[in-house]
């Protein structure tokens, strides 16, 4: 026994050790694909690291060089410090960083130099209760105000850069006599590496937040668009095959909504980013950001219709094919109409130009097809297996009332039975004869049973339609909000208002909807 587990440990311990090896030996390739991979989904993210290394090289000159490093000294560190925290992917987020650490940066050494001038003047104990007293009101009061809102929204990390540079300044200004040489070489250290970030993200092919956010309104739009028209098509052509597919991350219609269900965080910040660049309007006019959030959201309520009618697609239980033939035609030009309206809107904000106020006629006239086909088959709320329907009321009655005699008749056979087991239950005849009646009966009620039950699935059947056509009603209504957002956009942002003569182009190519993450993590070493 002992040998047996001996020779298990082992042979577990170079499984494992031939497991090591092979990823190790795999390790090279691998990292070859995914570095490959993350520049072919954003080309940009080669340039910026090129512009990131070029930025950290020339502010490491104040440090390399003997001049340079004379006239600044050992507090040049804090020009790279400042250009590896602020440098990010977009200007908007190298605007905002960089501006809240210089202006932080400048009221905390200003204040600092304040109270150090103010407690300079009695002896050495007032001095330093004077600065204890100061660094509590003030990190207390910076941070409650960081709770506020609009203050954290915008304006945290100055606040956060405010507390670090004035805590510094203020407790060591009691040990050392030059404090005003301290703010002066962190200030003007702090202010060239911001102005070597926002050079070279202004100037050296620059990545704008708006353009970002803009682009992918766009993509969203057209993702659902392409997911709504693929939903349908395969709800009655190819829902056999769609229900035994397992793998939703190469499902097409999946992207399409999944892109815009997770899109919240990502759009508040490019909004928020955008706010702080300097990019306006051919009519010099700034443009509205915080619309295309609104946008935005308006898109998350209507995908919510796309995720139902995707349930109704992957439902185990499936109304059959005979019944949803006969609201096919109506369904799937409901479904291009909306799809095609989709498009328009992002041909819309892509050109800069309204568009046409007849936009939602022809989903309005869809919309009547599928209700009048709706009511002219009532079949579907009796939902009769395999298409077959019973059009005759009377042969429906008659068949429910025969069907009730039975009933009534087996119930009162059963109960007269059940009632004089008890008197016979002593007889030992009665006990061998008992089950073959009870075996009688129950083959008298399992084909009834059975009907009932088979009745019931048929109806059930039907329900799964009634919910596809539900959701597709519901989606229509939830594609009024998202007009009226894009409307309000096209107004903010003074849109080329629509001609008569203006083609309207709808591209139906399936757009690419993994929208890359080029956020960098916010806060980084001070």
């Amino acid at each position: 026994m002992a040998e047996t587990n001996t020779s298990k440990k082992s042979s577990r311990h170079w499984e494992y050790i031939c497991s090591f090896a092979d990823k190790v030996k795999r390790f090279p390739s691998l990292a070859r694909r995914t570095t490959w991979k993350v520049g072919k989904e954003d080309p940009r993210r080669v340039v910026h690291s090129l512009k990131v290394g070029m930025a950290l090289t020339i502010v490491s000159l104040l440090y390399l060089m003997e001049p340079l490093f004379k006239g600044i000294g050992k507090n040049a560190m804090w020009a790279v410090m400042t250009v590896v925290v602020v440098m990010e992917f977009t200007v908007g987020a190298t605007l905002c960083k960089g501006l809240n650490r210089g202006l932080g940066t400048l009221l905390a050494g200003s204040l600092a130099f304040l109270i150090e001038y103010v407690a300079d003047a009695p002896g050495r104990i007032f001095r330093a209760v004077f600065i204890g007293a100061a660094v509590f009101l003030l990190g207390a009061a910076a941070t409650y105000v960081r709770f506020i809102p609009y203050i954290k929204k915008n304006y945290d990390y100055g606040v956060m850069i405010f507390l670090l540079t004035f805590n510094l300044i203020t407790v060591s200004s009691y040990r050392v006599d030059n404090v005003w040489s301290i703010a002066k070489d962190r200030i003007s250290t702090i202010a060239i590496g911001c102005g070597l970030c926002l050079v070279m993200s202004l100037l050296v092919f620059p990545n704008w937040s708006g353009e970002d956010l803009h682009n992918s309104t766009i993509s969203k739009l057209e993702g659902l668009a392409n997911s709504i028209k693929v939903c349908v098509m395969e709800y009655f052509y190819d829902s056999e095959k769609r229900a035994t597919q397992d793998d939703s991350s190469e499902d097409p219609i999946y992207k399409g909504y999944k892109a815009v269900l997770d899109s919240k965080a990502n759009e508040e910040t490019l909004a928020l980013q955008a706010s702080w660049e300097p990019r306006y309007s051919r009519h010099c006019h700034r443009i509205p950001w915080q619309q295309y959030a609104r946008v935005g959201a308006s898109l998350r309520h209507f995908s919510y219709t796309v995720v139902a009618l995707h349930a109704c697609l992957q439902s185990e239980i499936q109304t059959p094919r005979s019944i949803r033939a006969l609201y096919k035609d109506s369904c799937i030009k409901l479904a291009e109409e909306v799809s095609k309206v989709l498009r328009e809107l992002a041909n819309s904000i892509r050109n800069n130009h309204q568009f046409s106020p007849q936009i939602s006629n022809n989903v309005n006239e869809a919309l009547q097809d599928l209700d009048n086909a709706l009511k002219s088959h009532p079949q579907l709320l009796l939902g009769s297996r395999n298409g077959r329907t019973t059009n005759n009321s009377t042969q429906a009655v008659a068949l429910a009332d025969q069907k009730l005699k039975e009933d009534s008749r087996i119930s009162s056979s059963t109960l007269k039975n059940d009632s004089l087991a008890p008197l016979e239950c002593k007889s030992k005849e009665h006990s061998r004869e008992q089950p073959k009646e009870a075996h009688v009966h129950k083959k008298v009620l399992r084909p009834q049973l059975s009907k009932i039950a088979i009745t019931s699935l048929e109806f059930s059947e039907a329900l799964p339609f009634a919910a596809f056509a539900s959701s597709l009603v519901e989606m229509v209504a939830k594609l009024d909000h998202v007009i009226d957002e894009v409307e309000e956009l096209g107004r903010m942002a003074h849109y080329r208002e629509f001609r008569d003569n203006d083609e309207i182009v709808v591209t139906c190519e399936r757009q690419k909807m993994n929208i890359p993450q080029n956020d960098l993590p916010s806060y980084g070493a001070e």
